[in-house]
Parts: C-alpha cells; structure tokens; sequence
C-alpha cells in the first residue's frame, strides 16, 4: 500500500481525492489546508485518518511515501524541495513554479535524491490528446500548427468553486505551461521561437487578464494561444490540432475532428479522468522506480521557454 499526503485541499486537490479512489493499493493518510476546519471537513468526507496545516506535520505521519502538492503556486517549488528532502516521492501540480531559478532548484533535488518528482501536466494524460499523441508517434499524423485558446471569466481572485483565493492565478507561468509543454510533446522538438504580447495589468490582482504567445518548433510547427481572464463565455481551455493529415479538437479528456464529429476516445486508456490517469501515472513510477511521464526533467524546457517568454515582456515593458 502506498501512503500519500494531499497538500491543497481546494478545488484541484478534491479532484485528486476522486481519482485516488479509483486506484487500487493507494492510501491518502493526511489532508493539508490553510484552514483546519474546512480542512478537517474534506477528511471527513473522504475518509481520511488525519487532517492539519502544517506540511511537515503530514510529512511526519507513519508509513508516508509520496506527497502531492496542490497548494498556491507561489508555495510549490519550495514544498517539493521540503517533501523531497523529507526522502518522500512528490506529485506538484502546474507551474512546477513561477520562476526558472526555482524550476532549476527542483530539478536539482530531484538529481540529488533520486525520488520520483512529477509535475501535474495533465494534458499529457488527457485521452483526447493522448489519442492524437499516438497518431504521431505511429506516423499517421504530423502537426503544422496548434491554435489553442485558454479563456475564463476571473476578474476577482477566485478558485474554480467560486470561492475566494489566497493568491494569485497567473496566465504566464499557469495556464500558458499546459499548452506549451503540451506543444513540446506532441512534437518532440525545441522551441526555436518564442514571442508575446499582454494586456494591461489590472489594478488589483496585479497580472495581465489577456496575453498572446507564439512559439515555432525547430522544423517549423507554430503554436498560437491566446489567453484571457476576461472572457464571458464557454471557459476552459480548447485545442486545435492542425495536421498533414486531419484536424482534431480536443476539450479536456474529449475530442473531435475538424467537423465537429466525434471520435471514440474510451478506449484510449483505462479512464477517461486525466486527473486519475496522472495519478495512475504516479503511484506506477514509484512503485515500478522509474521516471514519470511529465517528470520534472521532462517538463523543464517548457518552464525554461516561459522564462524566456517573460524576459521578452520585461524587455518590451510590459512587466
């Protein structure tokens, strides 16, 4: 059985918790928050034994091998240093960080301790992309471009539950690595390229509310996303696969062609939970002692594409 601590027990960590039921030989022992009660509460419903808010307490608990970290993003770089240096396996979920030093500093104690140190790129697992992902490998596809929109509608500080955060989202270092490391995948190739542009800063959450990037792949794949705190519509983040043969949208863990007809991605995987399937993913590579797919190692270039990204807005004065 392995025994795992849950650290973020808001919206993304009850999605963890979910997909954790699904898997066999796993035990979630301790549930971390910044408040107890409603922390406790979240123990409560999913049967855990022990509830705080203190990461080292968890940490501390009997028999504990791996962490995952759903926390602020300004805390997960240093947590997945604590739990590593603590001898436990860690799961932090996207951004790894929000600055390359740290990115590098995670990276660095992975190679130092040995453990598994996977970061929560869960479109990498998603079966719509994954489907499309075996279409390349195969040979049967070739992407010329992929045309991405992220769009929610977040102009107060507000998690997915519509509850108020304790910090601050950003569409740079959060929610524009999904589809950069997912651009770098699907390809398999260096981002020789790297342009963007933002919006103004607002006034009180202190980020860009609407930002554009583009990246181009060393033999000419384009990437063009669009990103927007501002967007009054459908929300969530939708992918267009244009390639030499076909074009494909995926949303979340389902997909369709570029006629809007279906395509049958059920059996593509044993769920059709990304979240659980990264989970899956996990607890495998701990108990196989193998690298992850979305290991650290693996996702560091996109954090590094992101640094050079936010060097060219600072050029630009635009931060």
């Amino acid at each position: 059985m392995t025994k795992v601590v849950l650290a973020g027990a808001g919206a993304f960590g009850l999605k963890h918790l979910d997909g954790i039921k699904n898997i066999d030989g796993v035990e979630v022992v301790s549930v971390v928050g910044r408040r107890l009660e409603p922390t406790q509460k979240v123990a409560d419903d999913y049967g855990v034994p022990h509830a705080c808010t203190d990461l080292a307490e968890a940490l501390a608990q009997p028999g504990v091998d791996a962490a995952i970290l759903c926390t602020p993003t300004q805390m997960h770089a240093e947590q997945a240093i604590q739990c590593m240096d603590a001898g436990k396996h860690v799961q932090v979920e996207i951004p790894l960080a929000d600055s390359w030093s740290e990115a590098e500093a995670v990276m660095k104690k992975q190679q130092e301790t040995g453990l598994v140190c996977m970061v929560g790129h869960t479109r990498r697992f998603n079966p719509s992309h994954q489907w499309v992902h075996n279409k390349i490998t195969a040979g049967e596809l070739s992407i010329q471009q992929m045309d991405v929109q992220t769009y929610f509608f977040r102009r107060k500080n507000m998690n997915a539950k519509g509850e108020p955060r304790s910090w601050t989202d950003h569409l740079l270092w959060h929610h524009a690595a999904h589809t950069v490391d997912l651009f770098q995948y699907q390809t398999g190739e260096k981002v020789v390229v790297a342009n963007a542009v933002q919006g103004p800063i607002h006034p009180e959450l202190g980020i860009a509310m609407d930002m554009s990037i583009q990246l181009l792949s060393e033999k000419g794949k384009v990437l063009t996303l669009s990103l927007s705190f501002n967007n009054d519509g459908p929300l969530g983040t939708f992918f267009r696969y244009i390639c030499d043969n076909g074009t494909y949208i995926a949303r979340y863990d389902d997909l369709v062609n570029g006629k809007e007809e279906p395509i049958d991605v059920s059996k593509v995987d044993v769920s059709m939970n990304g979240i659980e399937l990264q989970d899956r993913e996990f607890f495998a590579a701990i108990k196989e002692r193998r690298e992850p797919n979305s290991s650290v190692g693996k996702v560091l270039p996109c954090y590094k594409t992101l640094y050079d990204l936010e060097e060219k807005l600072k050029a630009q004065g635009e931060l």
